[in-house]
């Protein structure tokens, strides 16, 4: 993954009706080791990671890297949001060359069906554009993770291609900022 660019980080938190949306602290950790450890959460991204390989391997704070959110409800952390610019060989990348961010999350399952990956993933749209005007944005999903496919249309992404990974298929899609005119 290749970094934003010129993007200062972290910025200060981003607030929204019911989430902040900040930079990972040492607080984080177990959640994100449960996160990177559930089944459910991981699915449709080619399985789990091992438990105690993840408490070896999880740095005291983890995640502490430009364009990822941990997404806080009420004090605790539920989930996670980034944008990381992908490098040429990822196959996500719907233009090689082009430096499209690929917008990311990840929630806890007890924070799913409450609108928090829509209202987190909306935040973190609004925040790269103003930071990175009229740059496009990527999102691959499962084409099997319907919930995930709904949440990329509400959002405004556009399928450009499908590709396989991890044996099942998979859908790309494209967010550009609308510009605003004089």
């Amino acid at each position: 993954m290749a970094e934003l660019g010129t993007v200062a980080w972290p910025p200060a938190p981003i607030r929204t009706r019911r989430l902040v949306l900040r930079a990972s602290e040492a607080r984080d950790r177990t959640a994100f080791i449960d996160l990177f450890a559930s089944p459910e959460v991981h699915a449709h991204l080619g399985g789990p990671r091992p438990r105690a390989e993840l408490e070896r391997q999880v740095p005291e704070v983890p995640g502490r890297r430009p364009g990822l959110f941990v997404i806080e409800l009420d004090g605790t952390m539920i989930g996670i949001v980034e944008l990381n610019r992908r490098d040429a060989q990822h196959r996500s990348q719907v233009r090689p060359g082009a430096g499209e961010a690929e917008l990311g999350y990840l929630l806890l399952p007890e924070a799913w069906g409450h609108g928090y990956a829509t209202e987190a993933c909306a935040a973190a749209l609004d925040w790269y554009t103003g930071v990175q005007p009229g740059a496009p944005v990527v999102l691959s999903t499962s084409t099997a993770n319907e919930p995930s496919l709904r949440l990329a249309r509400k959002l405004g992404f556009t399928e450009v291609g499908r590709f396989e990974e991890w044996g099942a298929e998979h859908w790309d899609g494209v967010w550009a900022p609308v510009t605003k005119t004089a």
